[in-house]
């Protein structure tokens, strides 16, 4: 194939470019290659993970309330092999249900934590700091309920949080404090609910 002149400029300057620096290229290509297929191939680890993880909590979630112990080791399997998966955190909620129901509230409320602390889903997180700050109150520990309620961040759970912090609030002997925490949970619960309703009667019943 014939090149013009400037065509054969251009193609001797390359030749010398590539002599130069044709290895540092190379190299640059290569590592650009493993480290795609490197990406690839967590992505594909991920994955398998998470489709195993799926699968085991499935068969934790069909699994007897009252086998506290058996729920206790495959929660534990997922919390400490899949803690990367949104798996990990719903099966720690999970198993402080279950604990809470064999009244084993110190159980429960480990396991709240971890998820509040672990979980990889907002949701979950808000869920599990619910439950925890609801045993606390029940414990009469209302300082620390009211913590754990200030730190949920999900707006999807305003309304919940809202009325259970009134709730602390009035155990605490603050009428004032709790009146604005029903009213705040009014404007964030379902007006047709039975929660929105029952935190009327609870505003009402303040007479403040």
């Amino acid at each position: 194939m014939a090149y013009d002149l400037e065509e054969q400029e251009q193609l001797d300057e390359f030749k010398v470019w590539w002599k130069k620096n044709g290895s540092i290229v190379t190299n640059l290509v290569l590592a650009a290659l493993v480290a795609y297929a490197a990406w690839q191939g967590y992505g594909y680890y991920q994955n398998k993970k998470s489709v195993e993880a799926s699968a085991l909590y499935q068969i934790l979630t069909v699994t007897d309330l009252a086998k506290t112990a058996e729920i206790k080791t495959k929660s534990a399997t997922l919390m400490e092999n899949f803690s990367g998966t949104p798996y990990a955190g719903r099966a720690a909620v999970f198993a402080a249900k279950a604990n809470f129901v064999a009244n084993d509230s110190k159980s429960a409320k480990s396991q709240l934590e971890w998820a509040i602390k672990n979980a990889k889903e907002s949701a979950v997180q808000a869920i599990a700091g619910l439950q925890l700050a609801e045993i606390l109150y029940d414990e009469k520990n209302y300082d620390g309920a009211q913590k754990v309620l200030t730190a949920i961040s999900d707006k999807g759970y305003e309304g919940l949080k809202a009325n259970l912090q009134g709730d602390v609030l009035m155990a605490q002997g603050k009428p004032a404090e709790a009146k604005k925490a029903f009213e705040n949970a009014l404007n964030n619960l379902d007006e047709k609910g039975k929660l929105h309703q029952y935190t009327q009667q609870k505003l009402e019943s303040l007479g403040v």
